[in-house]
């Protein structure tokens, strides 16, 4: 069976590098990203052999999920794998007190509201799906962070749209868990991409002085084999279940 993926934000960083992983395992991929082009993830994917779409999309608007989804059903016709992995940090990092609208409203729409209601249109196909092939397993993953739970006061709308994405985890993996949908949630650590840039310094610190039990960046594709893992069923008795790929993090330890 022709399986497919759909990667948002896939363009560069962990998004590219997911949509390569899962086109070396044979899944054909989408990706859908607000930047303009994705030639260097469709690229690496189609030397894999596999069929590649690019949709420009932004999840924050509805008329665009739309498209994405008309062009999928073209195209594809079913789709297996979601990865809501799309998301921006904040513009400008400030304090608490001094979160703007502006900042908090751009940073929930992409980050939250974007993935919520993307994610509320492949579950209704990929139910509509697995009625019609109950042997089908489908998978949707979603891209969260260590400030799901971690404070950082100086990007508090970027801390409040991960911890709503892993809600947004623990609801979708109830509520489709009777139609053998499972959803999971990654959150990854400190990763060495371009949103990482400006703080590359401080994050060089806080390893070196031991802030990660596992002494090192993470990066894109130590996400990109945890997802291949989940797509191939690794965790096929699990639904709702958070793999954190934080090198340590997550331990708080003394």
């Amino acid at each position: 069976m022709k399986k497919s993926a759909l990667i948002t934000g896939g363009s560069r960083g962990i998004g590219q590098a997911v949509a390569t992983a899962l086109s070396e395992i044979g899944y054909h991929i989408i990706i859908a990203d607000i930047q303009p082009n994705a030639d260097e993830t469709i690229r690496q994917c189609k030397k894999n052999g596999v069929d590649t779409l690019f949709v420009q999309t932004d999840v924050s608007k509805r008329e665009d999920r739309d498209n994405l989804m008309k062009q999928i059903r073209d195209e594809f016709q079913s789709l297996d794998l979601l990865v809501n992995n799309a998301g921006v940090s904040v513009e400008e990092r400030k304090d608490i007190l001094l979160t703007e609208e502006s900042s908090y409203d751009r940073v929930m729409n992409i980050n939250l509201k974007g993935p919520f209601f993307l994610t509320q249109a492949v579950a209704r196909w990929m139910i509509e799906l697995t009625d019609e092939e109950p042997d089908r397993f489908p998978v949707i993953v979603n891209i969260a962070s260590l400030t799901s739970y971690a404070s950082a006061t100086s990007m508090a709308e970027y801390c409040l749209s991960k911890t709503g994405v892993s809600m947004m985890t623990k609801l979708y993996a109830d509520r489709l868990s009777a139609h053998g949908i499972h959803v999971y949630e990654i959150r990854p650590g400190i990763v060495k991409t371009d949103m990482t840039t400006v703080v590359r310094d401080k994050y060089d610190k806080f390893i070196e002085e031991g802030g990660l039990p596992i002494k090192r960046w993470a990066y894109p594709e130590d996400i990109a084999r945890a997802i291949t893992g989940l797509a191939q069923g690794f965790l096929s008795y699990s639904t709702g279940e958070v793999l954190n790929v934080d090198g340590g993090f997550h331990l708080r330890r003394l």
